[in-house]
């Protein structure tokens, strides 16, 4: 009997806890406060959270119309934004709303578990065209119009970027210089050969014209590496000159 009993009380005591949870999941099961914008919701988890599946996307855009975030508010503000940025929640190629965004904060052991924006997410098309969310850097280095994000950098990690160095000149065991050592004033979009001893403009200006190469300022355009033949030949003189 009093096993009974006891398993009785235990299990109206659960009852008594799940239906509290439901009733109040604010004040029961709340990992903490919300942001801001969000406080008016505290007392009403199922504004965003559905019964045992937690929040769900498609209660968040019940208020954030998809269209227009990153352009209005929910109550139809307009959003002060650059003029050069567009919003890039319409071209997501699945609606999930917590892949990014979480409305409790969570408590500081736990911040290297929050989940950080995936490109994946995103629309294949969209994807390739970084400068429609980050602004391309002005400088020296990034300044070849022709140049994609993608043959130096990484959408799962941005840093460390990775140069494929080879595509201009291969830095084998005889040109493993610094960088400073071909491009001077650290002008990236600049380089000389001359900087090392071996290649001094008086010897290299003797050395084509014996060969009949007039045009050898632009050294890569002929040599990518010390060791193969050159790719092209320069521009030759002629014979009358």
């Amino acid at each position: 009997m009093t096993r009974r009993w006891v398993l009785t009380a235990i299990a109206a005591i659960l009852a008594v806890l799940i239906a509290l949870a439901f009733i109040y999941p604010h004040r029961m099961v709340s990992p903490g406060p919300l942001i801001a914008a969000h406080e008016k919701l505290t007392a009403d988890c199922f504004a965003c959270h559905a019964p045992l599946r937690g929040a769900v996307a498609e209660r968040c855009i019940r208020c954030h119309v998809v269209a227009n975030i990153g352009l209005q508010t929910t109550t139809g503000a307009p959003i002060a934004r650059t003029a050069d940025k567009v919003p890039f929640h319409r071209s997501l190629a699945s609606k999930d709303c917590m892949a990014c965004h979480s409305d409790h904060p969570l408590p500081s052991f736990t911040a290297t578990s929050r989940v950080n924006f995936s490109h994946s997410l995103l629309d294949p098309a969209m994807s390739a065209k970084c400068t429609t969310c980050h602004t391309a850097p002005v400088n020296d280095f990034h300044r070849d119009p022709a140049a994609t994000c993608s043959q130096c950098h990484s959408r799962d990690r941005w840093k460390p970027a990775t140069l494929d160095h080879s595509r201009f000149f291969e830095l084998d065991r005889d040109h493993n210089a610094t960088c400073v050592t071909c491009h001077t004033s650290s002008d990236f979009g600049r380089y000389t050969c001359f900087g090392c001893h071996e290649h001094q403009p008086s010897a290299l200006r003797a050395k084509h014209l014996k060969e009949g190469i007039s045009n050898f300022e632009n050294c890569v355009s002929c040599h990518r590496n010390a060791h193969d033949e050159p790719k092209a030949r320069g521009s030759r003189k002629k014979d009358d000159d």
